[in-house]
């Protein structure tokens, strides 16, 4: 199956007519300065996104701090470090509810028969807005029906958790 080149007709040659020059719309300046555009728009965000960074979770304004924002100190504007705090609550039937990275508030009422309880009679909110960090699993129970769980709070306020936790009986709300 061999095909004879030489008697398989070839086109002519033919030319190419003579045409203006193609220009293309906003000459080469404009696409010269596009790349700076983009690379200026680039760096702006990248200022904004350095200096509006996300701190820690605000946990909300603490009422024993009746001071006006200007009487504060720039120490109190420096970010919190956040340690985990392991907190007893009363009712593990509530503690089911929860999961990793829900938000709470804890309550602490003093319990009755206490005999550190007894100058305490009002119920008060010990943290705001606590990350969960950790649950117990479905099958940990406890005899006196309470259930262990991990909150991310700042120092301050795991020291007070501990604390209200020794005279108190700890609850937990959904923020």
């Amino acid at each position: 199956m061999q095909t004879n080149h030489a008697t398989t007709p070839v086109p002519a040659p033919c030319e190419v007519p003579d045409f203006p020059p193609l220009r293309v719309r906003g000459g080469r300046f404009r696409r010269r300065r596009a790349p700076g555009a983009l690379l200026l728009l680039a760096a702006a965000a990248l200022t904004l996104t350095a200096t509006a960074a996300p701190g820690p979770p605000d946990p909300g304004p603490d009422p024993r701090s009746q001071a006006a924002p200007a009487a504060r100190s720039p120490a109190a504007a420096a970010p919190v470090r956040l340690v985990s705090a392991p907190v007893r609550i009363a009712d593990a039937e509530a503690v089911r509810l929860l999961r990793a990275g829900d938000r709470v508030d804890v309550i602490a009422a003093p319990v009755l028969n206490s005999p550190a309880g007894e100058g305490a009679s009002a119920v008060r909110v010990v943290a705001r807005s606590a990350r969960v960090a950790e649950v117990p699993r479905p099958g940990e129970t406890r005899p006196d029906g309470g259930a262990l769980i991990v909150l991310s709070v700042p120092r301050a306020t795991a020291t007070e958790l501990a604390g209200a936790g020794i005279t108190s009986q700890l609850a937990v709300t959904l923020c």
